[in-house]
């Protein structure tokens, strides 16, 4: 599939919701954290074909502030396995000139797991290959409320006019402030949602969904999650 990939129209920003783990593992009859634990290689996998092929920018949801009210060990796991990898992963992005970011309620997490991203996010900081953006405790509607609020606060401090106030200017105040657009979204699970994920920011991205559970995927479905994206014609809204 990868020799298929025009490489001269590569989605700039690829954004990814990483479903299946659970099921992974229970039908291995195994604990979900187990299927967590067997997700870093497909995260390890879509991140190295990303920065391979050129793609700016790669956005991972790997937790969502609903995620708080799964079973306290799931979390609790889930915590722990964040702070693991960023600490094991760090000097592999940076080998590889990979640029870690962050979006999401980052002051919701453990401080160990904020002190972790923080660090790796610092030593990455000067890379300038592909960012890795990592949504952590994060949901759409939660940015889209932090977002109306902080233009709330400013629009009663007379820092903003309401009439000023335009699409851009809304994404101004996202978290993806610095971040496009993304041009592909794939789920994998073969749930056909988009859970919350992205929801100002996917108002013209294309949809890839896929049957593969997480911890299966692999490049070559990377690959075809990009041939796929690459026949379709992107309009806009608008008849070409």
């Amino acid at each position: 599939m990868k020799n298929q990939i025009d490489p001269n129209n590569l989605p700039r920003h690829i954004a990814v919701i990483m479903d299946g783990n659970g099921r992974w593992a229970t039908r291995r009859g195994a604990s979900r954290i187990f299927g967590h634990k067997h997700a870093v290689k497909a995260v390890r996998e879509t991140t190295e074909a990303c920065a391979e092929l050129g793609v700016e920018y790669l956005t991972l949801f790997a937790f969502s502030t609903e995620n708080w009210e799964r079973p306290r060990a799931e979390v609790n796991g889930l915590m722990e396995l964040l702070v693991s990898t960023i600490k094991k992963e760090t000097t592999t992005l940076t080998k590889n000139n990979i640029k870690l970011a962050a979006i999401g309620d980052i002051e919701s997490l453990p401080g160990s797991a904020q002190r972790e991203l923080k660090e790796s996010i610092d030593l990455t900081g000067t890379n300038d290959g592909m960012t890795l953006v990592l949504a952590l405790s994060y949901s759409g509607r939660w940015e889209i409320l932090n977002a109306v609020r902080k233009m709330l606060k400013d629009v009663k401090n007379e820092g903003l006019s309401p009439e000023d106030i335009n699409y851009d200017t809304i994404s101004d105040y996202l978290c993806t402030k610095d971040i496009p657009d993304p041009e592909l979204l794939i789920r994998t699970s073969g749930e056909m949602r988009i859970s919350n994920f992205l929801l100002w920011q996917i108002a013209y991205t294309e949809l890839y969904f896929t049957e593969i559970l997480w911890p299966d995927f692999r490049k070559e479905d990377l690959y075809e999650a990009i041939v796929s994206y690459q026949k379709r014609e992107r309009r806009f809204g608008k008849v070409l």
